[in-house]
């Protein structure tokens, strides 16, 4: 009697299983066919307009926290793009100094100057290109970033480094109108280093314009003090509106500032222009003053 109920149960069981196993209605029975595909992985890739604290040239996922540009910050990104064709499929991302990187600081430098509505040289600005980290590299990301950032008053002027110094706000359009960042009219200090001062107070040196300076060693460029002033004569003539002709070295000095040596190597070729009084100070601006602000001397 005991075996007997034990099997009745056990048919039982069976029974209520292998009904539990159907088919459910609104169903098909094919289980793979209902899940939801995955989303595809995304590569990290930073955005422009943002700022970081961290001002090295190599963009490293584990240094990555931006903040918002109205705050403190070092360096701010105004683009983002793209490593494409051979150095796209290179096994490393190129070195920030190397020969092959030129032509990506050319493209942030175009660009660099829409972004502050002007020639970011004629501030105290410096531009540098970030490339992802080998790491991200090696996982696929093909990204550079274009930061500008604020150069210290005193060295920035100078152009004998790029180190960024704090600031709060955006530097869109920075350049665009007059403003404090912007070179003037300026004297030289016991060390050498030239230091804002008002173009209506006396003064010796007013700043005039970039010079583009043949891709070369900076060595080399360093050495060429014959060819870099005449061609700061030139642009003194062009801001003075007086004539580029013979007499032109009778009319101004001329003073001159290379690229701080890391930046030569990034691909900057850009030598800012001074007009210089040869010792006499004067006490207003020389643009578009003609013979009269300029006579020969």
């Amino acid at each position: 009697m005991r075996r007997h109920l034990t099997a009745a149960l056990a048919a039982a069981f069976i029974t209520v299983a292998s009904a539990g196993c159907g088919t459910p209605a609104g169903t098909d029975g094919d289980l793979a066919d209902d899940w939801r595909p995955m989303a595809q992985a995304k590569q990290f890739s930073p955005q422009a307009g943002e700022c970081h604290v961290i001002p090295e040239p190599t963009a490293y996922l584990s240094s990555y926290a931006p903040v918002d540009c109205a705050k403190t910050h070092l360096v701010e990104t105004f683009h983002v793009g793209t490593f494409t064709g051979a150095l796209a499929a290179r096994s490393a991302p190129p070195t920030v100094e190397s020969a092959a990187m030129r032509a990506i600081f050319t493209d942030c430098d175009t660009r660099a100057k829409d972004f502050v509505g002007g020639e970011w040289r004629s501030a105290r600005l410096s531009v540098q290109v970030a490339p992802t980290s080998p790491a991200g590299w090696a996982g696929g990301s093909r990204w550079y970033r274009c930061d500008i950032f604020e150069l210290d008053e005193v060295d920035g002027a100078n152009g004998d480094t790029d180190r960024a110094i704090h600031r709060a706000g955006t530097l869109r359009n920075a350049v665009g109108g007059r403003s404090p960042l912007t070179y003037g009219c300026m004297n030289e200090d016991e060390w050498g280093r030239l230091r804002p001062a008002g173009c209506t107070t006396a003064h010796q040196y007013e700043y005039v314009g970039i010079w583009t300076a043949p891709d070369r060693s900076y060595q080399d460029a360093v050495r060429d003090e014959a060819a870099i002033h005449p061609a700061c004569r030139t642009l003194v003539a062009r801001y003075a509106k007086v004539p580029n002709d013979a007499n032109l070295r009778y009319r101004t000095g001329t003073a001159y500032r290379l690229p701080s040596p890391n930046l030569w190597a990034r691909g900057d070729r850009g030598v800012r222009c001074y007009f210089w009084s040869g010792g006499e100070t004067v006490k207003r601006s020389i643009a578009n003053g003609g013979p009269a602000v300029l006579p020969i001397r």
